[in-house]
């Protein structure tokens, strides 16, 4: 028997897409405007994951330049046909307008971790496509919107079938339903004669669920089920939240799994956000006499602990553990758990060999750029983190600054960083150019409010520092390490706005630790980082 604590996968691994091929579970989760694109995990037993790969090449050119915080990859979904993996997966590039601006992709791959073949573009309605494999045929399942005056944002499911050799459509596109709740992420399967469609409903918040829908023909018409599978929108005491977006798959031994997102609430001022983004969780199910599916508790709620019996594989059945962070960025991206911000088309900001054991990054844009930050992040996967980090540099101006930066995208985010500053009693007035100036630390909080800087403290220019954060809960920390002691660095910080649910705009990702460097002039500070480390606890 196998005990499963959910999230499986924790901390920012939102709208998972499993599929089992022989003794190995994968999971390819959503990558939005993060590099690497589609991380991929695997797992013979469902509890224990390590990171598999990720789709390379995802993304022509390597680049989601412009494309605005949480935009990019959404839901890409992974299916196996027998002989090949095949991911699709939708690029947005508009949120928040009733366009979306995307463009749905198919890419194919023998070994997740291999070769992604080129990306082909296909004929898509809109964002979280899926591919259903049947008696040799391939059919693409999507939700379409209505961007007219007066439509629906949502406006229902719809399948076409795809010519397997070319991707080009075959037929008609096929309206399966239509649902007054919003309905989106359908995924399809076949069981005893029935056509089920699993929907992601209510949204991606505290409303989201899995609602089923079911048909004796593929394409319809489908009907809904009167209860759903999974949610937590009845009951804010759940300790999973928002849970929905599911997909269903079997064991070998013919049980069937649930896997699909949730969150992990704070409670805050402002009521409860969820600091760590949307995470992979994982529900036994049953099914009833009527055919539909139930989860194994009973009810709808998630469980944060499930028992399953028979996936303790012979062999090796506790994978390596994920790799220790990062030392080389490859010429395809950043290493694992490193991300990166909008791609990796030009790899030479990140610099791992100039100085054996430090990462140097040169500086480009400010820390709200669309297009060209040099900013090096991981994942905060608990509640309670910490972070430290080694920096040298030399600031000559206030255009340059390097640290540590605690980030959620480009309104909220906290920085430690070491930069230039007139001398004291001077206004800011450029006089760097004279030669004059300080180095300091300067300690940076940026909201929906804008900037604001909280602490200013000198320091003696080329003295190498050691820089550190303390996560917990709804607070952070800054302080520095002085003669192994370490000395606070501003007050307690708000850390709940580096949530999915701070401010009114659409937030999909989670909070990540990092590393940055900025130049505004003319892109040739450099900055060089060592010692890092980062750990979360529960």
């Amino acid at each position: 028997m196998t005990e499963l604590h959910n999230p499986v996968i924790r901390g920012f691994a939102p709208d998972p897409s499993m599929v089992r091929v022989g003794d190995w579970y994968y999971v390819a989760t959503s990558s939005f405007e993060w590099f690497p694109t589609i991380p991929i995990h695997r797992s013979r037993d469902l509890a224990h994951w390590e990171y598999a790969g990720h789709v390379r090449g995802a993304v022509p050119g390597n680049s989601l330049a412009g494309v605005p915080d949480s935009g990019g990859i959404w839901a890409p979904s992974l299916s196996w046909d027998g002989a090949r993996f095949w991911m699709v997966y939708a690029i947005v590039h508009s949120v928040g307008t009733p366009y979306f601006d995307l463009d749905v992709w198919i890419t194919t791959a023998t070994d997740v971790d291999g070769i992604w073949a080129v990306p082909r573009r296909v004929a898509g309605h809109g964002f979280d496509p899926a591919l259903f494999h049947h008696q040799g045929r391939l059919w693409l399942v999507n939700m379409q919107t209505d961007h007219r005056p007066g439509g629906r944002r949502f406006d229902g499911i719809v399948l076409t079938e795809l010519d397997r050799e070319t991707l080009a459509p075959v037929g008609d596109t096929h309206l399966l339903l239509q649902h007054d709740q919003l309905i989106e992420g359908p995924k399809l399967l076949e069981r005893d004669g029935w056509f089920y469609l699993l929907l992601a409903e209510g949204g991606t918040g505290t409303a989201h669920g899995v609602r089923v829908a079911r048909s004796r023909t593929l394409t319809g018409p489908y009907e809904l089920d009167s209860l759903p599978l999974l949610t937590s929108r009845d009951d804010p005491a759940q300790p999973l939240q928002k849970a929905g977006h599911g997909e269903l798959l079997t064991t070998p031994r013919g049980d069937w799994l649930l896997s699909h997102l949730a969150a992990r609430p704070i409670k805050t001022e402002y009521g409860p956000h969820c600091t760590l983004g949307r995470e992979t969780a994982i529900q036994l199910v049953v099914w009833d006499t009527n055919g539909w599916p139930r989860l194994s508790q009973g009810g709808w709620h998630p469980a944060v602990d499930v028992h399953i019996d028979d996936v303790d594989i012979p062999g090796p059945s506790r994978p390596r553990a994920d790799p220790p962070p990062a030392t080389s960025p490859p010429a395809d991206g950043v290493s694992w758990p490193w991300s990166t911000l909008r791609g990796y088309a030009d790899p030479s900001w990140a610099d791992t060999t100039s100085r054996p054991g430090w990462i140097r990054l040169r500086g480009r844009h400010g820390p709200e750029s669309l297009w060209e930050q040099s900013l090096l992040a991981q994942r905060i996967t608990e509640h309670h983190a910490e972070v430290e980090v080694t920096l040298q540099a030399q600031p000559r101006t206030f255009t340059q600054a390097a640290g540590l930066i605690l980030w959620y995208d480009t309104v909220s985010y906290l920085t430690l960083d070491l930069t230039w500053a007139e001398p004291h009693g001077e206004p800011q007035r450029g006089q760097q150019w004279q030669g004059a100036g300080r180095t300091v630390l300067s300690l940076l909080v940026h909201d929906a409010d804008g900037p604001q800087q909280v602490e200013v403290r000198d320091v003696e220019p080329g003295t190498t520092l050691t820089l550190g954060a303390t996560v917990d809960g709804a607070t952070a920390r800054f302080w520095t390490l002085q003669d192994g002691q370490r000395q606070p660095m501003g007050p307690e910080l708000d850390f709940s706005h580096l949530s999915d649910d701070y401010g009114s705009r659409l937030r999909f990702t989670g909070a990540f630790a990092g590393i940055h460097a900025r130049d505004l002039v003319d892109g040739t500070f450099n900055a060089d980082f060592t010692g890092w480390r980062l750990t979360c606890e529960a």
